[in-house]
């Protein structure tokens, strides 16, 4: 059966809700959306149309700013965000089912319209403005939309075929795709083709999706395995994925991560310290989900005077012998496994842990030498510690080590995906 799908982008969407916010037209005003705070190295967040306008890049540096234009500065307000784009999302359900919904990020979407085409009686392009004109009418907020017979033509319309129409919706079925897009280079403009791929690609001369369907397919497998197959449905406009499908996936495994990057070079025992704080938080998520695991992992990445030392990232994992959400056992392999491959002597500017292979707390496993005792204390404690925080606020119920001046736990609890809320 023939579908139709619209994927849906808030255009520059940080910055338009500060401009908005502030009563400003994001396409006439000069706005960055960046911490003042940091250096004139952080990145911008997001940029209004007007600065895009001036030539200005996307996600650029705040250095990179060419001298003599005068902007506005926002602060990163990552909790406002969220706010409205569950509002613009509530939009959209006065209109679809969420079953025919697919959010894709916190500023796109997917929506399957396919049974509304009729009930409505529009056009695949009249539903798409009905949507986005109800979102500007409601919210202030500009989107661009592309629609295409599969996810993968909808999201290429919409980051290629949308930008280059008056109206912003962008249109592609098969023959267009064919048309427009085989041709269409840098190939990374594409949906799922990283700088990677492109490198790989162009050493066989292949610089675009058209001389990626002429390529022998054998050649494809031998260089990318089971992954050719993703590269050579899109290069022929094909996805057999479906927003249904997306809704029915259940991942083989789970797992936690925390991540950060340091706001300047940690020597080895400052590192060390910020390691146990985000050891602490992430054992609290194991205890608030229910869960134990068996599987730590490290990742250490050093700064760029250190990247030239030998082995320039530090890390690794273990497999635990028993499954647990016990902070002292998981904090001490972390501990463990951080002496043993993070270089002394580099500064460190990255660090992420992970905890894989997770489980209820049902499956939690004991031997012979566990103090049960013990881990119940720990646990009663833990749960204390949740109480307090989700009462209180993050910062209600700290320890110790987070009051030297290179700890970071206080200040990330202030934030929302490592930004300002």
């Amino acid at each position: 059966m023939s579908r139709t799908y619209v994927c849906i982008d808030l255009k520059t969407f940080y910055a338009s809700v500060e401009c908005v916010d502030r009563g400003l037209d994001p396409f006439t005003t000069n706005l960055v959306v960046a911490d003042p705070e940091r250096s004139q190295t952080t990145i911008c967040l997001a940029i209004s149309p007007a600065m895009k306008a001036l030539g200005v890049r996307n996600r650029c540096r705040v250095y990179e700013i060419p001298e003599g234009i005068d902007y506005l500065m926002a602060k990163p307000r990552m909790r406002r965000y969220m706010q409205v784009s569950a509002s613009i999302y509530r939009i959209y359900l006065r209109y679809v089912s969420r079953e025919d919904v697919h959010v894709y990020s916190i500023d796109e979407c997917f929506i399957d319209a396919t049974p509304y085409l009729s009930l409505y009686g529009t056009t695949p392009k009249e539903f798409a403005q009905m949507l986005i004109g109800a979102v500007m009418r409601e919210t202030g907020i500009c989107a661009t939309a592309g629609i295409g017979e599969n996810l993968f033509l909808a999201k290429v319309a919409l980051d290629i075929t949308a930008k280059h129409v008056s109206d912003g919706i962008g249109f592609l079925d098969l023959p267009s795709y064919q048309r427009t897009i085989w041709p269409h280079r840098p190939i990374t403009d594409i949906w799922n083709v990283g700088p990677g791929i492109a490198r790989r690609l162009a050493t066989y001369g292949v610089h675009d999706m058209g001389g990626v369907a002429r390529l022998d397919r054998s050649l494809l497998y031998r260089e990318f395995g089971v992954n050719a197959e993703y590269l050579i449905d899109h290069a022929w406009g094909l996805e057999p994925c479906t927003i249904a499908d997306i809704h029915r996936y259940e991942p083989q495994g789970s797992s936690l991560g925390n991540g950060q990057v340091l706001p300047c070079d940690y020597t080895f025992s400052e590192g060390r310290m910020v390691l146990r704080e985000m050891a602490d938080s992430l054992v609290l998520d194991l205890v608030q989900k229910g869960l134990v695991t068996d599987s730590v992992s490290l990742a250490v990445g050093y700064s760029r005077q250190s990247s030239r030392m030998p082995g320039s990232k530090g890390g690794g994992s273990r497999k635990l012998s028993r499954r647990t959400n016990s902070f002292k056992e998981l904090q001490g392999v972390l501990d463990d496994l951080y002496c043993q491959t993070v270089c002394e002597e580099a500064t460190i500017r990255r660090i992420n842990i992970a905890f894989g292979n997770l489980m209820g707390e049902d499956f939690a496993t004991y031997d012979l030498f566990t103090d049960v005792g013990a881990l119940q204390k720990e646990r009663d404690m833990q749960e204390a510690v949740i109480a307090v925080k989700e009462r209180f606020g993050k910062n209600a119920l700290i320890k110790g080590v987070s009051l030297k001046d290179k700890a970071t736990a206080r200040e990330r609890n202030r934030q929302v995906g490592g930004h300002h809320e």
